[in-house]
């Protein structure tokens, strides 16, 4: 793998010089070749041969005639292939320098290793400084710019020794006569040889051995990136061939012992089997147009193993749990699935697992990944959805044709409704044997996650971005009306909590908005908010209309915020969201630290304060009262549930902060959260560097467990307040204060906001849940 260093200070010399020496040489060998064809070859045909020399010697003649021209093509194909990777290194390391060469003048630093970052940091410069201010739009320009000349340099290089390796590697008495024209052509060739060879071990079916799978996933690996090889493959085993060998490998009845002993080599196969085809969907050939047309057809009818016979729609489900496939694809599959199923359920007159169940025979083990066997093909295509945010946006804000082959029958099923209120999910089997429905309802929430923020649910945090637009805003307004209407559909979906958290702290600008508001009905944002304006001129990201009007209203934020709250993860979420963008705020609203202000510079800076330490109330308070319902009172369980209500601070202080976004990193992927500014510093910087750790673990658990729960649920709800006003503690002592106008500071704004804590109690908040 070239590296940032070795490409931008490359020598080219040698490679050119071997270019030339080529061309020399092919040159040559066309004049010889030349030769040995009209005169070597010609006379010995023409000879009359007698005795052994008419089967030996003329024969002996022929052949070496034709090594010469074995011999100039692989000369000219060895000179092609460096030509092309001479063209290929020349144009990235061009990029690079370019690269280099603009940076300062656009405010950015590029290190020796590639990383680029702020030629001089915000928190060095001058008052006076007028130099240029990249944004993170500039910065993501600059590695996607780096990123695409090192992509062309490595690939340039991968293609170009596999091809030297096998051109004058076979065999050491023969030119191999290989004749590739280009680099491209060479790797579209070794493509082929590849989707070949995988083919070939494709065809051993569960008659593999361990080692045989090792090999394929390693083809499979060797050409992640590669769309014409994931074609290639995917054509030649086809839609039903890719189905029915991912039903024998989940079969249990044929006696293979890949599934029992070697679970961990299946999982990987599955992942990179969902990564090929996930690539070859976004071909658009009449070949995989067709492709696709025929492996949504046989979804609809059963795959017959020796002991199973699911429907091509649950073993397809679990070969896109990973990977970005087509859009379009993901379209017209979604359609199908629910067409299907609703025709298998009788329109919904039955549920959903008697459309899936398979009546008479043994049930296939269809996920190796973890989360349930895979018998509902929902779980898989939801996954497929978290990682396509697109389409996942597209799907929850659409309807879905239950009969799409019939043009005058416009029968139509609003996705979100059903997926989210009126589907009964089936219990899936987990790896140990038991029922649940969490693994349905956690796929659903990473659908949601995708299509309200614009990002893959498990997205690494380091390359997290506001990428919310008005039509992921539309998800979340049905997320907000339908999660907030009542506890129950959270607290009935078990595995959802966690998404719910995520989605909250991806929109918690525009909760803030809505709190603001003084009536639980307002549709428009109090005048002068310190909040929501996020597009760097002033309007809202989504829409004119936004720029006063809310997402919903402020009885919607309160039910929403409250319900979620009501979970532990959801709690711990959305109150590390809080903290983050009040922080935020206040650096942007805020009299800079240093700067003389008045009383009127402070509103802002009191608005942002109160409606947050009203959030963290209106949280604390709804996680409180969710435990007191699900656990006795001063019961060990009830206890620890207490405890564990200030442990999310810690988590707040491994965030992820930069460009506008801070990405929580406590779980799986991350939690975006928006910021109010474009840069990080001032009170943030201050709040992320702070001591956490000794807050959160106050209550040692022997401690704990000696007080009584009233006690231990009045120090957690005060330590809760202490954790709202930590924002205002941090700005009033961010460095550049005077000792005077901190104290002032700490005065007018923490002490003010202390009270603001109260006005959460007169919210009227969600019930708790309570459990049949």
């Amino acid at each position: 793998m070239l590296k940032f260093d070795q490409v931008l200070h490359a020598r080219l010399g040698g490679l050119d010089q071997a270019v030339t020496a080529w061309g020399e040489t092919v040159s040559k060998l066309t004049k010889t070749k030349e030769k040995a064809e009209t005169g070597l070859r010609t006379k010995s045909d023409k000879a009359d041969w007698k005795g052994q020399n008419a089967g030996v010697t003329q024969e002996f003649v022929r052949k070496t005639a034709k090594e010469f021209g074995d011999a100039l093509t692989e000369a000219t194909s060895i000179r092609n292939i460096l030509r092309d990777a001479h063209g290929e290194f020349k144009a990235a390391k061009s990029a690079l320098e370019k690269c280099v060469t603009e940076a300062p003048g656009k405010g950015i630093r590029i290190d020796p290793d590639g990383t680029v970052s702020h030629l001089i940091h915000p928190d060095r410069r001058a008052k006076d400084y007028d130099g240029p201010k990249p944004t993170e739009a500039d910065f993501e320009a600059m590695r996607s710019a780096i990123k695409a000349a090192l992509d062309r340099a490595n690939d340039a290089d991968d293609v170009a020794s596999r091809a030297l390796r096998g051109l004058v590697g076979k065999d050491k008495n023969d030119f191999s006569g290989t004749n590739y024209e280009s680099l491209k052509a060479a790797s579209k060739a070794q493509d082929a040889e590849d989707a070949k060879k995988a083919y070939d071990l494709y065809k051993k079916g569960d008659d593999a051995s361990p080692k045989e799978i090792d090999e394929l996933n390693a083809l499979f690996k060797a050409n992640a990136e590669d769309p014409y090889f994931a074609e290639r493959f995917a054509l030649e085993v086809g839609p039903k061939g890719s189905l029915q060998y991912w039903a024998d490998m989940g079969d249990p009845s044929d006696g293979s012992r890949l599934g029992a002993d070697h679970r961990d080599k299946l999982a990987e196969l599955q992942k990179n089997w969902s990564l090929t085809l996930a690539s070859a969907t976004h071909s658009h050939s009449p070949e995989m147009e067709q492709w696709k047309a025929d492996l949504i057809k046989a979804g609809a009818e059963p795959i017959q193993t020796r002991g199973t016979h699911p429907y091509g729609f649950q073993v397809m489900s679990n070969l896109m749990r990973v990977g970005d496939f087509d859009d379009a694809f993901l379209k017209d599959y979604g359609t199908g699935l629910l067409a299907t199923e609703r025709k298998l359920t009788y329109d919904g007159r039955l549920p959903a697992d008697r459309a899936w169940q398979q009546m008479g025979g043994m049930t296939g083990h269809l996920n190796w990944q973890g989360g349930g066997l895979g018998q509902d093909p929902m779980v898989g295509f939801m996954e497929s959805l978290g990682h396509n945010p697109k389409a996942a946006t597209d799907f929850f804000n659409g309807d879905v044709d239950l009969t799409p082959e019939d043009t005058k029958d416009d029968k139509k099923l609003d996705a979100f409704d059903y997926l989210t209120k009126d589907r009964k999910w089936p219990d899936e089997i987990d790896d140990k044997g038991d029922l649940s429905k969490e693994p349905g309802y956690d796929a659903l929430g990473h659908a949601l996650e995708a299509a309200t923020t614009g990002h893959s649910y498990d997205a690494d945090p380091e390359d997290l971005k506001d990428a919310r637009t008005k039509e992921t805003a539309e998800v979340m307004q049905k997320v907000v009306e339908r999660y907030g209407s009542d506890p129950k559909y959270m607290h009935e979906q078990p595995g959802i909590d966690d998404s719910l958290g995520k989605m909250g702290a991806a929109y918690i600008d525009e909760l803030n908005r809505s709190l603001e508001t003084d009536f639980d009905t307002a549709t428009e944002e109090k005048k002068n908010s310190p909040f929501g304006f996020d597009d760097g001129k002033g309007h809202s990201r989504f829409g004119s209309e936004f720029d006063t009007k809310l997402l919903w209203n402020r009885g919607d934020a309160v039910n929403f915020m409250g319900i979620v709250s009501q979970s532990e993860s959801g709690h711990a979420t959305l109150s590390q969201a809080e903290m983050l963008y009040t922080s935020s705020v206040l650096d942007e609203v805020g009299p800079k630290p240093g700067s003389h202000f008045g009383e009127k510079d402070l509103t802002d800076a009191r608005t942002t304060l109160r409606i947050g330490s009203e959030a963290q109330g209106i949280m604390d308070e709804s996680r409180m009262a969710q435990i007191d319902k699900d656990y006795e009172k001063d019961s060990e369980e009830h206890k620890k549930a207490v405890g564990r209500t200030t442990e999310w601070v810690k988590f707040g202080v491994g965030a992820v902060a930069a460009g506008g976004v801070a990405a929580l990193t406590g779980g799986a992927g991350g939690a975006l959260v928006p910021l109010a500014t474009e840069t990080v510093g001032g009170a943030v910087v201050t709040f992320l560097g702070m001591e956490a750790d000794d807050i959160a673990e106050k209550y040692e658990k022997d401690e704990l467990l000696k007080k009584k729960s009233d006690d231990l649920r009045d120090e957690a709800l005060a330590m809760g307040k202490e954790n709202a006003l930590r924002p205002g503690i941090a700005y009033a002592n961010a460095p550049g204060w005077s000792e005077t106008d901190r104290n002032y500071l700490d005065e007018e704004l923490v002490n003010y906001v202390r009270s603001a804590r109260t006005h959460s109690r007169d919210n009227s908040l969600p019930d708790p849940y309570e459990k049949d």
